[in-house]
């Protein structure tokens, strides 16, 4: 994967994709590459004017392109269900690309519409029910992947399997490195599940080093601290690699031929450039950690993966 870059990405006419938060930064570059590439894709956005604005954007850049916008806020268990009842529409059974991307990061203590805490819900809990419920599509389409994005910050927290939703305390930033923990185990567990079913979809990781994006700058804008959110803007423009740069691992990950399971790429300086294998906190492998947050997050979500399609595939 050295000096891995988009003229790598196969051609992907044919092709279904999902991409969640991508109206602006990693995600919309991701779902652009792939449109670029034949995909089709579904723009999966929270808010109905931006996702409406990144649709016209990619169709101005990529005339060509087969691409639409479908609502969907992660923090909403009833907006993921409908999404997933939805979708088909969209391609039938067949679904190549789940690419988990949309997240929140560092904000002040919130909670999802089904109460839980915002960053742990939203990153984690909505991506494991949305792929719950579109793994019947993904066991359907031969070479399917699911690429979830994680975080370099993952490696400042393990996951607290007696806290999951920070009831006790409530600190930011580690609240979001356990939720980027959480990608990682659920992307390790979905591995070992999948493999045991006999199924051929992978399930892959990465992440974008340091790029800029709206999401650093979202947790202060939120609470008013304009000095804190014009510091970051400032790092953002002198270290930040750019989004183009962020999504290569996420479309690395998405495209590239060969890619094992359980794997998780990003840049190989760790914070920008090409992309390679990563770094990777030891507890975001352990079997049975992963395994008690997958019984937690089903009954959180209601969400139960059915391998048993697996065999029919």
């Amino acid at each position: 994967m050295t000096r891995w870059n988009t003229s790598h990405i196969p051609d992907q006419t044919g092709r279904s994709v999902v991409v969640t938060g991508a109206n602006s930064g990693i995600g919309y570059v991701t779902a652009r590459e792939l449109a670029r590439c034949g995909a089709r894709v579904v723009l999966a956005c929270r808010n109905e004017a931006r996702g409406g604005a990144a649709l016209d954007r990619l169709r101005s850049e990529v005339p060509a392109a087969e691409v639409e916008f479908r609502q969907l806020d992660l923090a909403d268990l009833s907006s993921v269900r409908d999404f997933a009842a939805g979708l088909d529409t969209f391609d039938g059974d067949r679904l190549d690309l789940l690419i988990n991307n949309a997240g929140v990061m560092a904000l002040p203590y919130r909670t999802t519409a089904d109460g839980f805490e915002m960053q742990f819900g939203t990153n984690h809990l909505g991506h494991f029910a949305l792929t719950g419920l579109l793994l019947p599509k993904l066991l359907a389409t031969p070479g399917s992947r699911v690429v979830t994005v994680s975080s370099m910050m993952h490696a400042l927290s393990d996951i607290d399997l007696t806290d999951l939703n920070s009831e006790r305390s409530y600190r930011r930033w580690i609240a979001y490195a356990r939720s980027k923990s959480a990608n990682l185990l659920f992307t390790h567990e979905l591995t070992r599940r999948l493999a045991a079913a006999g199924s051929q979809v992978v399930a892959a990781a990465s992440h974008p080093g340091y790029a800029a994006t709206n999401l650093q700058t979202a947790g202060a804008r939120m609470e008013g601290r304009t000095s804190a959110e014009r510091a970051i803007a400032v790092g953002n423009r002198l270290i930040a690699q750019s989004p183009d740069g962020g999504a290569l691992g996420t479309l690395c990950a998405a495209t590239a031929p060969h890619m094992r399971p359980d794997s998780f790429v990003g840049p190989r300086s760790g914070l920008r450039g090409a992309p390679a294998p990563s770094f990777r906190a030891p507890w975001t492998k352990k079997d049975a950690t992963g395994e008690q947050l997958w019984a937690a997050s089903e009954e959180f979500t209601g969400v139960r993966f059915d391998f048993s399609l697996a065999a029919a595939a």
